[in-house]
């Protein structure tokens, strides 16, 4: 069954298509990969998808439910959610604080919020980190902490954009385990990333966008050979 799907989604900035025709739909469970080089309108489908901007043309449907329309913090809690490619905690406060803001999306209760925030922190391996000011992490630990927050919300259905970019393989290896673990615990993923051998490893499908339109879409094995999708990052004729 479909958890979300993308029905002829458009996006104009001004006479600019940022997005033009995109459809797809992702499988409750699974991952589904979005590929394509930079500037092809990832990032700008996420904001479609979350409220972030309203499609132009085109509608998505979350749970059945049309989203046009909806403001982001009503998708999230209809459990939607989604990170961000630059990560900005909120420096000053706490690793854990951070997460609790994600956590008092369900709760009006600070005793609450904090026991889900630890228990996320746990699943990302930095409740060791529970203390620190947020803003002295690293980046592979910043990027971790997006995560939790986000898991704090309690969703169904996750969207990553680029939260291996700026790391080192082995951080690379931290992330694409975590994603792996989520998975294990039923909530449905979409992951942009650049990164082909960490998409290869993680997808259950892969959608390709060039150039706003959606170019292919199938198996990680049919995408890599696609010759279609190889002209797209290589510029082969």
């Amino acid at each position: 069954m479909a958890i979300l799907e993308i029905n002829h989604v458009s996006k104009f900035f001004g006479g600019l298509a940022a997005n033009s025709d995109v459809s797809f739909a992702i499988e409750e469970g699974l991952i589904m990969g979005l590929i394509g080089p930079n500037g092809a309108g990832k990032t700008t489908l996420f904001n479609c998808i979350t409220g972030y901007y309203p499609p132009s043309r085109g509608e998505v449907l979350f749970k059945g439910r049309r989203m046009n329309g909806l403001q982001p913090d009503r998708v999230c809690k209809l459990g939607m959610a989604r990170t961000w490619q630059k990560v900005r905690p909120l420096a000053k406060m706490s690793v854990l604080d951070n997460v609790m803001v994600g956590a008092l999306c369900r709760t009006n209760s600070l005793k609450t919020a904090r026991a889900v925030a630890m228990e996320q922190l746990q699943v990302v391996r930095l409740d060791h980190k529970a203390g620190f000011l947020a803003g002295g992490l690293p980046i592979g630990e910043r990027k971790k902490l997006e995560v939790a927050r986000v898991l704090a919300t309690k969703p169904v259905l996750l969207l990553l954009d680029e939260v291996m970019g700026g790391l080192n393989p082995a951080e690379s290896d931290e992330i694409i385990r975590l994603i792996l673990d989520i998975k294990r615990h039923g909530i449905t993923q979409m992951v942009i990333e650049h990164d082909m051998k960490a998409i290869m490893r993680i997808s259950d499908r892969i959608v390709v966008i060039n150039s706003g339109e959606k170019l292919a879409e199938g198996s990680p094995e049919e995408i890599v050979t696609n010759p279609d999708v190889v002209a797209a990052y290589l510029g082969q004729e």
